[in-house]
């Protein structure tokens, strides 16, 4: 490794002498972080890289040994629609409590999943003393599934309205995209049910033509 060789992708006359272990560490591990770095900064913003930070202080391991007020005072507050200016206010004196009692509860000890952790709440009876608590944890419960959903219908549109589609009206276009992406469930529909689903529309442009028995002859 402390072999010298001529650096890579320089001029001839201004090439110099570097180590092997130079030119992989430098030239192409750093370089490959680097890129990956740039990567997950594109999917990652600010607000994301926020939003998981907030919602990290709810993970229940070491009897919430993350949890943090402020911050999740922080992530109701990217939820202004859910969260009035008097819940913030109910809801830091709502997280006091909530930690308080689980710490010293018995059904929550060693809980280690957030949904586990909503489900106890709906069994003991937090979800309406801790209101607030609960509606900030069904958004960070939420938020995972939306956020793929909301990314895999953009990636349908993309391949669905191309530039030879690009006049197809909305309706269309929506009931192209529910195709798309819920291809499992329609794959699992029969044609049969979809032919007689549309003989029974009242409203259509055609009628569904008859079918008709070809017979062969086999010789």
């Amino acid at each position: 490794m402390d072999k010298e060789v001529n650096e890579r992708e320089t001029s001839t006359r201004r090439r110099h002498k570097v180590t092997n272990k130079h030119y992989y560490h430098v030239e192409i591990y750093l370089a490959a972080i680097d890129a990956i770095l740039v990567e997950m900064n594109h999917s990652f913003s600010e607000v994301s890289s926020e939003l998981l930070v907030c919602m990290s202080s709810l993970n229940p391991r070491n009897s919430f040994s993350n949890f943090d007020v402020d911050k999740l005072v922080r992530l109701a507050e990217i939820y202004a629609e859910d969260f009035l200016v008097g819940d913030l206010m109910l809801l830091r004196t709502q997280l006091g409590n909530f930690i308080s009692n689980v710490r010293r509860s018995k059904e929550f000890l060693g809980c280690k999943d957030l949904a586990k952790v909503a489900e106890l709440m709906v069994q003991t009876g937090k979800n309406r003393t801790y209101h607030l608590v609960y509606r900030l944890i069904e958004l960070s419960l939420i938020l995972p599934v939306a956020t793929a959903s909301v990314e895999r219908v953009f990636s349908a549109m993309s391949l669905i309205k191309t530039d030879l589609r690009n006049k197809i009206g909305d309706e269309w276009l929506n009931d192209l995209m529910i195709c798309y992406t819920e291809k499992q469930i329609f794959r699992s529909i029969s044609d049969e049910k979809i032919i007689q689903h549309f003989k029974e529309m009242k409203k259509r442009r055609m009628l569904v033509p008859q079918q008709k028995l070809v017979i062969t002859n086999e010789e």
